[in-house]
């Protein structure tokens, strides 16, 4: 079956065919180093991560690109805050970056480009675009003479009069039309700058991600470019305008923007005191239950960020360590080298359910699903004692850690289980006093074992069975 994707430039969904199969260029804007990263950031790096993920498993060969601007008018602002040099700023942030992307699971793309490392190569295509009559100089910098390329408001579906509502000219500019965008910046006294033909200064943010994209795809088309819907205009919309001026090609056959995120229904903001970092999620929950939150949500749409929100996702994830704790205890073993090749009974079609959900558009919520219907028919089987499927239950569970991979979660929380001697004497001498009538002395023991992290559950038929608590 192929693969569908929605396209922000159609507006419609359309079959995946990359340029050169099986290889896909995927470039995506990355981080703007002057703060702790939030949890929106998170789920931007994660939904494209996943992404990844699923095309290498449907036997794509993936070549990634995710790039770091480390030189910004926020940036600077940083460090003349902060009375530092704008390099401390950029290297503290860059560090913190590394740390959440490992505490996520979130692995390096191919390329991790920054933008200081690559100004040589910005400075050519700005070059570039003068001759060919899309940029000008003025004493302040080079611009981008937007009215000049034809299909600007292609991305965004905005004409140049809507764009124009809003805009207004500054009286410093000398630029020649206020919609027209900085691909140079004369840099200010005390500013850190690079030689140029024009004078010292420094790049304009959207000239950063065409060189580098090209640069490190080595390609003038991309199969994709993602990022945030917030970035649609102006950003890539600017990106479109200066690449394809400079190649006279289509910049990306896919674009995919996922939505934006909110907390308590209000955009997040330190004014507001409500702007969580991704270190202040993980030090409340597992880095799989934060991916569970997201997963519960399209990529394309948006969500909205609440702790009530995050309890719900770790129960949710409870049901992950429930189950694994149980067939652990089963089976003693989650080595399944010793399975039958081949998918045992309902998984087949369990894994074509996970499958048909991911190739309409990377739907996760449907993904998510059929996992937790995979963890229902497992809890069946068990509830029935149908030993004679063992091979089915370990298998599931196989698949269920497989195809969990590949929506990024690792299962490391969920330490394998082993039965432990006390616990079952525990279990034995409770039920022998629930049999005597001393349901007081059989509740003193569930208390006891509670306070050691372990939670019994009595089932239909009188037995007792055991988890950890989390």
């Amino acid at each position: 079956m192929p693969v569908y994707i929605y396209n922000s430039l159609t507006r419609k969904k359309e079959e995946f065919l990359p340029l050169n199969p099986p290889n896909v260029n995927i470039y995506t804007c990355g981080v703007t180093v002057y703060d702790e990263c939030h949890i929106g950031h998170a789920r931007s790096l994660y939904i494209f991560d996943v992404i990844r993920r699923y095309l290498e498993h449907r036997g794509y060969k993936v070549n990634f690109v995710r790039n770091i601007t480390d030189i910004d008018d926020k940036i600077i602002n940083r460090a003349n805050e902060l009375k530092v040099d704008w390099k401390d700023v950029v290297q503290k942030y860059i560090d913190s970056y590394y740390e959440d992307l490992n505490k996520l699971g979130i692995g390096k793309a191919n390329y991790e480009p920054r933008a200081t490392e690559n100004i040589a190569d910005m400075v050519k295509y700005i070059t570039s675009l003068i001759d060919k009559g899309y940029a000008y100089v003025t004493p302040s910098g080079v611009y981008f003479s937007v009215r000049k390329f034809k299909y600007y408001g292609k991305l965004s579906g905005q004409s140049i009069e809507q764009m124009l509502t809003g805009v207004r000219k500054e009286p410093d500019e000398t630029k020649d039309d206020p919609l027209d965008f900085a691909l140079w910046k004369k840099s200010k006294q005390g500013e850190p700058s690079w030689n140029s033909p024009w004078r010292a200064g420094r790049p304009g943010w959207h000239i950063e991600c065409s060189t580098m994209s090209m640069k490190y795809l080595k390609t003038e088309t991309l199969d994709i470019h993602a990022g945030g819907r917030d970035l649609i205009f102006p950003h890539h919309e600017n990106e479109i305008a200066q690449s394809e001026a400079i190649t006279g090609k289509a910049f990306a056959k896919y674009w995919l923007h996922h939505g934006l995120l909110t907390i308590n229904g209000q955009k997040m903001a330190k004014s507001l005191g409500n702007f969580v970092t991704i270190a202040d999620a993980l030090n409340k929950y597992p880095a799989d239950v934060l991916k569970i939150f997201y997963l519960q949500a399209h990529y394309s749409s948006p969500i909205d960020f609440t702790w009530e929100r995050m309890e719900e996702a770790k129960k949710a994830y409870e049901r992950f360590r429930i189950l694994f704790q149980k067939l652990d205890r089963k089976f003693g073993t989650r080595d399944f080298s010793e399975l039958p090749t081949g998918s045992m009974g309902n998984i087949k079609l369990f894994r074509e359910a996970f499958e048909k959900a991911m190739d309409d558009d990377f739907n996760t919520p449907e993904a998510l699903g059929v996992l937790f219907r995979m963890i229902n028919e497992c809890n069946a089987i068990l509830d029935d004692k149908q030993d004679d499927r063992r091979f089915m239950l370990q298998s599931a569970m196989q698949n269920i850690i497989e195809l969990g991979n590949i929506l990024g979660l690792s299962f490391k929380d969920i330490s394998e289980e082993k039965s432990d001697t006390w616990v079952t004497i525990a279990i034995a001498k409770r039920e022998q006093l629930r049999k005597e009538g001393k349901y007081d002395e059989a509740d003193e023991i569930r208390k006891i074992l509670e306070n050691k992290g372990i939670i019994l559950e009595d089932t239909k038929d009188g037995k007792t069975t055991w988890r950890r608590k989390t």
